[in-house]
């Protein structure tokens, strides 16, 4: 159990010896329900925002190296507590200085978008080839745009460079996510990508879970001592980590999108777990706690990685991104983002 989500409306955290004490009320019926959880089990803890945590609690979690993070009731990531680390200065300051270096950039930028189209396209083949769908014409295109990727993006121009990758990732997108919404249940049509609100409930699932893997990109960032706030691909704003953004889009089509589909089409989750809200529709209690144990199994999934070379897991490879960019401030050569099988 690496990670503890505490869900339920009301919970209150305490630390008892080295364990965590978990008490809630059954939503549906007021019973009292507790969980006790060892601290040195937990990797990381999120905490719905009316859940309360003591700062005993809070403090031991710390010490242990393990970062707190509060979502919204609607999921959307409030902020969080990170154990105080190592300082990193050295490190920081190559970051700094990598970020005004044009290959540097270039180079890292490319290379996120070549491999989530790669990873897009492994994902289509995958479901075409479990669900027996002819989808050549989006499988040509993608390669195609991978092909036309890779002859450009060393004759890129200083101006504008960035933004013609966006074109690429934006061109795969459109014919990507047409695509992929094929393979949903009638009973939940996607038409087009849409996060502030999520307007159906397929939104609301893949916003939920970009979230979750936002936080634990930002998490690892900070912990290997780099400064997430500095993006590549996503601009460098305030209010934003915008290196966990880039960082994590090639796992999007293999953990977020993939998931997303399968809650769907094993009737994990239905029209009981959305709510609307302010012309959005987000997922309710219910709902965020199916999504949650899924999302933590997804994760903690062991598989063979031909591209790693070894057996390893999705949250092990989200951190390695994290350790690849660090080795690339000091050797560019380093920095391979992640490829499906």
């Amino acid at each position: 159990m690496p990670t503890l989500c505490v869900n339920t409306p009301g919970s209150k955290v305490r630390l008892v010896s080295e364990r965590l004490e978990v008490h809630a009320l059954e939503p549906e019926t007021g019973t009292p329900i507790m969980r006790v959880v060892p601290i040195r089990d937990l990797d990381r803890v999120i905490l719905q925002e009316s859940a309360q945590i003591s700062s005993e609690a809070m403090s031991a979690l710390l010490r242990a190296g393990i970062p707190v993070a509060y979502l919204g009731w609607n999921g959307q990531y409030l902020g969080g507590f990170q154990p105080s680390g190592p300082a990193h200065g050295a490190w920081r300051m190559k970051h700094y200085q990598s970020q005004l270096n044009r290959n540097f950039t270039l180079t890292v930028a490319g290379r996120i978008i070549a491999a989530k189209l790669y990873n897009q396209r492994r994902a289509l083949q995958r479901m075409a080839t479990n669900r027996q769908q002819d989808i050549t014409p989006t499988l040509d295109y993608l390669a195609s745009l991978l092909n036309d990727l890779a002859s450009v993006v060393n004759d890129l121009s200083p101006a504008g460079a960035i933004d013609q990758l966006r074109g690429y990732e934006g061109a795969a997108a459109a014919r990507y996510f047409t695509q992929w919404a094929a393979f949903l249940p009638e009973a939940f049509p996607f038409e087009r990508r849409s996060t502030r609100p999520p307007l159906n409930p397929v939104n609301a699932c893949i916003s939920f879970g970009s979230v979750l893997m936002y936080n634990e990109m930002t998490s690892y960032l900070h912990a290997h001592g780099l400064d997430p706030a500095l993006g590549i691909l996503h601009t460098t704003e305030d209010n934003r980590w915008s290196l966990a953004l880039d960082l994590m889009e090639p796992f999007r089509p293999v953990l977020v999108e993939a998931l997303s589909l399968d809650l769907f089409t094993h009737q994990i989750l239905n029209e009981t777990h959305f709510r609307p809200h302010n012309g959005g529709v987000y997922l309710n209690d219910e709902g965020r706690a199916k999504y949650l144990v899924q999302y933590e199994r997804r994760m903690e999934r062991d598989f063979m990685s031909e591209c790693a070379g070894h057996r390893t897991t999705l949250r092990q490879q989200l951190e390695v991104q994290a350790t690849l960019f660090k080795s690339a401030l000091a050797d560019l050569p380093r920095f391979e983002p992640f490829l499906m099988n």
